[in-house]
């Protein structure tokens, strides 16, 4: 390189160089660098980097900066998928700043290399710096037609992919009890995804928007954005989606006190989520939960016993612990009222009816025909024991 005067390609190189053997020093015996070859002995990659970094030096001195980064964003791709990720991300941050020098493409180049800068920032984890790539990318593409190899417009793209980080964004702020910011971030999503052009990310923008006002306690703003979900997925056909907005929106009918509305809502959830267990069972313990605070114990039994059997077919055993203490409990509240009222109603009959449960521990109360079994049963066995003793006693008239 040195003697066909290529000295930028050099010196980029040996700092290259020098920046890998500083990183394995820093890491230490026993890192995962350390266990790697060492840069400067891996012919192959050495190969490629010489004919990429004296093609773009010579490019740049002819003043072609197409054609430089072209180079780097060859090299970037290369190193993309190796252990050596640190060079594909120097090669797109060199790619942005070449980008930036082209002046013949209407700025298609910088936006694409935004794009990539976006991508790379954001597989760091540094979600404010990805954003501001992705920003660019999308105020670069406004108005235009330019389309990736897949026939994805650039802006749909930069679209999808703000609408992306914004979510990422709002859920940190959420975890933080930021919820005024959470909120605004998420509107911002919820506008991205209307560009976007496609429907299902649409409704899921509204969905998570109406979640945030859920949480933050105004109602009447969540269950706006919680309907356009709602009317969006029945559109689509989209059960899963319906029965998600369905169970939201009883939620937030429910901290209105509209309790009525609110059962409502999840009885529509339970019916078109009937291909769905996860969310099926959900709404069913949601009925349930409510059935039982309204004392209506023997609908909250039959919703709780829906969720266990779903449970029990989903070989969840948390969910399926859960559903049985909750149906428990409900069938002894059942069972409660009226083992109290024959408590407090004195009477052979109600004595009779609770000695029966008694021996049993059957569900007297409310099945009459196990009363009636039970009583006739007692009788009975009363009469053959007194026939018993009568034979065997020695007063017997017969004997």
């Amino acid at each position: 390189m040195l003697r066909k005067g290529y000295h930028k390609s050099f010196s980029e190189l040996f700092a290259l160089i020098q920046k890998w053997s500083a990183s394995r020093e820093a890491a230490g015996p026993g890192s995962a660098i350390w266990q790697q070859e060492p840069l400067e002995e891996q012919l192959d990659k050495l190969d490629q980097l010489q004919h990429f970094l004296t093609r773009a030096e010579a490019a740049q001195r002819a003043g072609h900066y197409q054609e430089v980064y072209e180079s780097q964003l060859s090299l970037a791709h290369y190193f993309n998928h190796s252990d050596d990720k640190w060079l594909s991300d120097h090669f797109f941050e060199s790619s942005l700043q070449t980008a930036t020098l082209i002046k013949i493409d209407g700025g298609r180049k910088e936006a694409e290399a935004h794009s990539d800068m976006g991508r790379v920032y954001m597989e760091q984890g540094q979600l404010e710096k990805a954003t501001e790539h992705y920003e660019a990318f999308h105020h670069l593409t406004l108005g235009r037609a330019w389309k990736d190899e897949a026939g994805q417009t650039h802006n749909s793209r930069a679209c999808e992919s703000l609408w992306r980080i914004y979510t990422l964004l709002a859920d940190k702020m959420l975890e933080n009890k930021e919820h005024k910011q959470a909120i605004k971030t998420l509107i911002k999503a919820c506008e991205m995804a209307k560009e976007v052009g496609d429907k299902k990310i649409e409704g899921e923008a509204a969905y998570r928007v109406g979640l945030a006002y859920q949480r933050s306690g105004d109602q009447q703003t969540a269950m706006t954005y919680l309907n356009m979900y709602m009317e969006i997925s029945t559109a689509l056909g989209d059960n899963d989606g319906l029965g998600k907005a369905c169970k939201a929106i009883a939620k937030s009918l429910e901290s209105e006190g509209k309790v009525s509305e609110s059962i409502e809502y999840l009885e529509k959830c339970v019916e078109v989520s009937q291909g769905s267990d996860q969310s099926l069972e959900e709404a069913c313990m949601c009925l349930g939960i409510i059935f039982n605070s309204r004392g209506q114990y023997d609908k909250a039994c039959e919703y709780y016993e829906k969720a266990y059997k779903i449970a029990k077919n989903l070989k969840d055993l948390p969910l399926l612990q859960k559903a049985q203490v909750y149906l428990g409990s409900a069938k002894a509240h059942n069972m409660m009222t009226a083992f109290s009222s024959h408590i407090e109603a004195t009477g052979h009959v109600n004595t009779e009816k609770l000695l029966a449960w008694k021996e049993s521990r059957n569900d007297m109360f409310n099945d009459p025909s196990a009363v009636c079994k039970s009583l006739v049963t007692k009788h009975i066995s009363a009469a053959l024991f007194l026939m018993g003793r009568c034979f065997f006693s020695s007063s017997c008239i017969l004997c």
